[in-house]
């Protein structure tokens, strides 16, 4: 049995773990907070985007524009969003093995892949693939992203798909559903207008002025980064509520495991005191 000494330097050293777990869930839960309130404001922004696109896709039918066309997916750019710290649970993770299915998906059609990773954990995690092209490594994702950091991104994607490097553009990203809720999600940026929506009447029914064309070289590039923008949002307020609820378990977990140290401390003290009052007895025995 450890001595007591021992058992009170233990106890010591997980109060200050527990401290320090339970500061970091209160920095999430802020954190959690503002993100909550950034991915709800532009999320209905995001769906009318979609539909826009979906809606502009269905209009140029005849003469296709060209970040609208589909072509046969020979090669794939996945642009994969994680965070650039740890401990927070399995948000990570999670992203990890969704984009090792979608290489391996890719492998088994005969499709090459490419990567560009957001964020620096996903980015340590692509470079230890094999034979995978990483065209695109970001990090230090700000809590509040803006256009200048989004636009390198969007850029670079473009070119790739209008060159005819790719034939498609993936974002994988974790869906924000609540605090306790979130999923890893595959979505398509490009061709436009391919990610699943639900066109309502008001869309189907509207005139675009001065023109359909007008609107696809004014608005397209804009509608496209709102679709990223949205997932990077997503994640940012994934990361903060899965980082939350592991600080909370890692909390309540030192709090049991303290509980349990210091019963141990106090059986172990009584049995001491228990041994010495023996002994005593034992030799005011003797002495008698």
């Amino acid at each position: 049995m450890a001595s007591l000494q021992q058992i009170k330097r233990r106890i010591g050293s997980v109060k200050s773990t527990r401290q320090i777990t339970k500061a970091m869930q209160m920095v999430a839960a802020s954190k959690l907070r503002r993100a909550q309130m950034a991915v709800e404001k532009p999320r209905a922004f995001s769906d009318a985007a979609r539909e826009l696109l979906t809606r502009l896709r269905e209009l140029t039918k005849d003469t296709p524009h060209e970040l609208f066309t589909a072509r046969k997916v020979n090669a794939r750019l996945l642009i994969a969003i994680s965070s650039d710290r740890t401990l927070a649970g399995a948000y990570n993770a999670n992203v990890f093995k969704r984009l090792a299915r979608e290489l391996q998906a890719d492998h088994a059609a005969g499709v090459q892949s490419s990567v560009v990773t957001v964020g620096r954990q996903v980015g340590h995690f692509a470079a230890k693939l094999k034979d995978l092209q990483t065209v695109g490594v970001y990090q230090d994702i700000p809590d509040d992203p803006t256009a200048n950091y989004l636009r390198p991104i969007i850029v670079s994607a473009l070119d790739q798909f209008v060159q005819g490097k790719v034939d498609a553009v993936d974002v994988v990203y974790t869906h924000y559903n609540s605090t306790v809720s979130q999923e890893v999600k595959t979505i398509r940026l490009l061709p436009a207008g391919f990610e699943e929506a639900k066109v309502s009447r008001d869309i189907q029914q509207a005139e675009f002025e001065p023109s359909v064309e007008e609107l696809l070289q004014s608005a397209t590039l804009r509608l496209i980064e709102v679709q990223l923008y949205q997932a990077l949002r997503d994640a940012i307020a994934s990361e903060h509520s899965m980082r939350m609820l592991a600080m909370k378990n890692a909390t309540d977990n030192a709090g049991d495991l303290v509980d349990d140290l210091t019963l141990a401390y106090n059986n172990a003290r009584q049995a001491n005191i228990t041994q010495e009052l023996a002994e005593i007895t034992g030799g005011a025995e003797a002495m008698k």
